[in-house]
């Protein structure tokens, strides 16, 4: 198993009735995308949520939340949540929640077009 697919399931469950809701393999797991942009997503047991800058500090300060970290550099903005923190359905769906505040912010992707020569 790369990623918990019984996550990925209950995240499909929170996010019943959200639309614009796309899923993409990436980081070895799972992403959600809303509008292109990425909000959460599921790195083997943990749950990726992207909070943004201004509500980074604060959400590392959750329980079981930590600083998201691929490369040995913290990604500001974006944090894991281990399995524990997610195993209550409330819990989970404020992370997504989280994730999905922060990316309404954002404008939406866009085609990016061809190399000009």
């Amino acid at each position: 198993m790369a990623y918990d697919e019984g996550l990925a399931e209950r995240i499909r469950g929170a996010l019943d009735g959200e639309n614009g809701i796309t899923e993409k393999k990436m980081f070895g797991g799972v992403a959600f995308l809303r509008r292109g942009k990425m909000f959460v997503g599921i790195v083997k047991n943990d749950l990726m949520v992207r909070v943004g800058p201004d509500a980074y500090a604060d959400a590392l300060k959750k329980p079981f939340a930590r600083p998201m970290d691929f490369t040995g550099k913290p990604m500001a903005g974006y944090v894991f949540v281990a399995h524990k923190g997610t195993t209550e359905d409330d819990a989970l769906e404020d992370w997504v929640s989280r994730g999905l505040k922060f990316v309404s912010t954002l404008p939406a992707e866009t085609a990016k077009s061809g190399r000009r020569r």
